[in-house]
């Protein structure tokens, strides 16, 4: 007895001095505030409005704001204490901030923001980096760092930051929030140190959708409308081909729209393919880098162009501040402020083009009721110290996603998708630019659906290779269709047949390979393909299109005419089914 309780005394000791060590290592984890704030204040709503009137909006809501809002009374550090000491306190406090107190949420403190809000790892050397609460050992993301940790560690239930470049939305990835960006010139920047001019807009984080949602009613100022549902959801296939996990995630979106809306609103799109094709002022930026993927990657260049834009901008701002009060400031960001290429007009006015351009393309392959599905971020977030964080090519390669939405001027939304490799994981839906309710009112119906779909993704990826066998069927697709559009029609065949053979169930295959085969005028197999989609498929219109035509071919006149009316019953607005019915009725009527 009297050495077991040695022993158990000595294994009390071990456990003891082991928390101890960890505690001491992850000191910064247990900070009580996750080094969140820089600095706790109060702003109350007024008193609620007595009945039958509704009460606030934002009623029994916290929140926090990012150190870069003006509060009245209080000096505006801008994550940097130079700033704050050459700075007198703010005469008014900003709009925003007001809207939402006066709305009925009570603001608790100002949160960290990277040096001079400039960077986007969160990393800081004038105050703790705060912890990321999803992944201690990893950075929180930036420039609303503290703003994600906060809505994160739960001190708040939301939390506001500025987003230029992804400042919002990469630190919402990396805690695994929601994060939403609006459209920029939405919500008004008065009273908010600036940092790139064309590319801020005020940004705001949640845990809850429905609370992410009633925040944008309130600063988006948007009049009621009746909820409109996506009829056109694009899936950036290989985008999502480049990411870890990426084809998870994708599937996951991809049951959750067809469960919500059906299979036939589902497009998908090689995005590289299409901006290379959409934006000829990006080819003149490829030949400033040597870098050879940054040249092959539309979207490496896009957010290239950006951070451009954001140097340019930003020193315009604050470079006679820096110079007269000459900070010390984080090296890695006044390497990216100073550095970098001679700025041009020219070099501006084609950065102008490229964002023109691209406004263009996201309007044409969206429309009013579409939705651009993408990875929020590239990869998992750095470990805390990481050398990767100082290089330019993390700084593009965090920032290329978010370049679509901030160049283009168009809203995006984050959304958790739990973890993968113990770091979390995201989604993100980007709409043209002015379509913030849409979003904010389809990203609150579907999230449920989202997360449901995410955890048995999870599981599936965990027992089985399903889910691989289901991304490796899409990807075969993705090279039918660009044979396809070579006019290779039977190398198309070939490749939705492997498509067909890894995932015979889904409609899409066999109505793409009854294409193919009605272009090869093998019309018998094009009826049978079309005949299978339109089994797993009640709805898919396409199908009905070709199944149509190849029984024309065939001489089966009034089964034709059939499918081509039934096409129009799900679609009445479709000219192909109504020129072909019409046609044929008259000649066989």
């Amino acid at each position: 007895m009297a050495s077991q309780a040695a022993n158990l005394w000595v294994l009390l000791g071990l456990g003891l001095a082991g928390i101890l060590i960890m505690t001491r290592k992850l000191k910064k984890a247990v900070k009580a505030d996750f080094g969140a704030f820089v600095e706790r204040l109060q702003l109350l709503p007024p008193p609620q409005p007595p009945p039958p009137k509704a009460p606030h909006p934002l009623t029994g809501l916290s929140f926090a704001i990012s150190d870069v809002f003006d509060v009245n009374g209080f000096v505006t550090g801008f994550g940097n204490p130079e700033w704050s000491r050459t700075h007198e306190p703010a005469s008014q406090t900003s709009p925003v901030v007001s809207a939402l107190v006066e709305g009925g949420a009570t603001c608790t403190g100002r949160t960290v923001v990277d040096d001079m809000a400039f960077g986007i790892s969160g990393e800081h050397i004038h105050y703790d980096t705060p912890t990321n609460p999803a992944a201690p050992a990893r950075i929180p993301g930036g420039s609303s760092s503290g703003a994600a940790v906060a809505v994160a560690a739960k001190f708040v239930d939301f939390s506001l930051g500025i987003d230029a470049v992804g400042g919002v939305r990469v630190p919402a990835a990396y805690c695994g929030v929601l994060g939403f960006r609006p459209s920029h010139g939405t919500v008004a920047h008065t009273g908010i140190i600036p940092v790139s001019a064309s590319l801020d807009t005020v940004g705001w984080l949640a845990r809850d959708p429905s609370i992410l949602r009633r925040v944008g009613h309130v600063l988006l100022q948007v009049p009621f409308a009746s909820q409109r549902n996506p009829r056109n959801v694009v899936i950036a296939d290989d985008c999502f081909q480049s990411v870890n996990s990426g084809g998870r995630i994708s599937q996951a979106v991809i049951k959750a729209v067809e469960k919500l809306f059906g299979r036939q609103i589902i497009r998908h799109e090689n995005l590289e393919a299409y901006l290379n094709s959409k934006i000829p002022s990006l080819k003149q930026f490829a030949s400033k880098k040597s870098n050879s993927e940054r040249k092959s990657s539309s979207t490496n260049l896009l957010a290239y162009v950006m951070h451009i834009l954001k140097r340019h901008e930003f020193k315009q701002n604050h470079l006679e501040w820096i110079n007269a009060a000459k900070p010390n400031l984080d090296p890695v960001i006044s390497a990216q402020i100073q550095g970098g290429p001679e700025i041009t007009d020219t070099n501006i006015e084609n950065c102008h083009a490229v964002r023109n351009e691209l406004r263009s393309a996201l309007n044409d392959l969206l429309k009013d009721d579409g939705i651009l599905v993408i990875p929020t971020v590239s990869e998992p977030p750095p470990k805390i110290g990481a050398k990767e964080i100082q290089s330019e090519d993390y700084q593009i390669r965090s920032c290329s996603f978010s370049s679509i939405a901030s160049m283009s001027g168009g809203c995006q939304v984050c959304v958790p998708m739990g973890f993968h490799d113990k770091c979390p994981t995201s989604v993100s839906f980007v709409v043209r630019q002015g379509g913030d309710r849409f979003l904010l009112d389809t990203i609150q119906s579907m999230y449920a659906s989202i997360q449901e779909q995410a955890e048995v993704a999870t599981k599936s990826s965990t027992s089985g290779n399903a889910i691989s066998k289901e991304a490796s069927a899409e990807m075969a697709k993705e090279k039918g269709n660009q044979a396809y559009k070579d006019k290779q029609w039977q190398k198309a065949i070939g490749f939705y047949t492997e498509a067909i053979k890894l995932n015979g169930n889904t409609a899409t295959y066999f109505s793409n390979r009854a294409a193919a085969y009605l272009e090869m005028r093998n019309f018998i197999q094009a009826e049978a393909d079309s005949s299978k989609a339109i089994d797993l498929d009640k709805k898919n219109v396409k199908a009905y299109l070709r199944r149509g035509t190849a029984r024309e071919m065939l001489g089966y006149y009034k089964e034709a005419i059939e499918d081509f009316r039934y096409a129009l019953v799900l679609e009445p607005t479709n000219k192909r089914a109504s020129q072909s019915a019409d046609r044929l009725k008259k000649l066989f009527p």
